[in-house]
């Protein structure tokens, strides 16, 4: 029975660990006023028929904080790559030159900056309901196992570990969404 709680437990804290991450995965698709070529992870173009990420077919690079310079490694690339850009969410206009794309980025609004914050907000707050419904299954788990003649003395000192370990994860995410709302306002 110790083996399976055990068990449990590492796979709560994996769990949580790969949620987290998650966040700060789509934290940094979230532009903050600087190019990042991070920004692009999301955008997929038409290659041979198969839908690629760009930076699969092209160097992106940021040689300003307020551009990104993308360079195909196929000439024919570029129109694809812009007419991808163009079409996506990003709200930028891609310029074609001699050899790639160059994007511009513009300075936010007071407005803009607020919307950013708020998308972070929602973002955190789905790797908190994420975290905790890894919580709400793991501690399930361990009742089932309290059924099957599990000592309850094992199952109470697991389910503390899972809320210290659920708490730990909460406070990251905490740190993620301050760290990118203060990136965010910063002018």
């Amino acid at each position: 029975m110790d083996e399976e709680i055990q068990f449990y437990l590492a796979d709560a804290e994996e769990s949580m660990s790969k949620a987290v991450a998650h966040v700060g995965v789509e934290m940094s698709r979230i532009r903050a006023g600087k190019a990042s070529p991070a920004m692009l992870d999301g955008l997929r173009v038409d290659y041979y028929g198969t839908p690629t990420p760009v930076s699969q077919v092209a160097n992106i690079s940021t040689p300003d904080p307020r551009s990104l310079h993308i360079k195909p490694w196929e000439k024919n690339m570029v129109g694809e790559i812009a007419k991808a850009i163009k079409n996506s969410d990003l709200g930028l206009n891609p310029v074609s030159d001699a050899d790639g794309i160059r994007l511009n980025i513009p300075a936010m609004t007071e407005e803009r900056r607020r919307e950013l914050v708020k998308q972070a907000k929602n973002e955190s707050e789905a790797g908190k309901v994420r975290v905790r419904a890894i919580r709400k299954d793991v501690n399930e788990a361990l009742r089932k196992l309290l059924k099957e003649g599990a000592s309850e003395d094992a199952i109470k000192v697991a389910e503390d570990k899972v809320q210290k370990t659920t708490d730990t994860y909460i406070a990251e995410v905490e740190k993620l969404l301050g760290k990118k709302e203060s990136e965010i306002m910063t002018i």
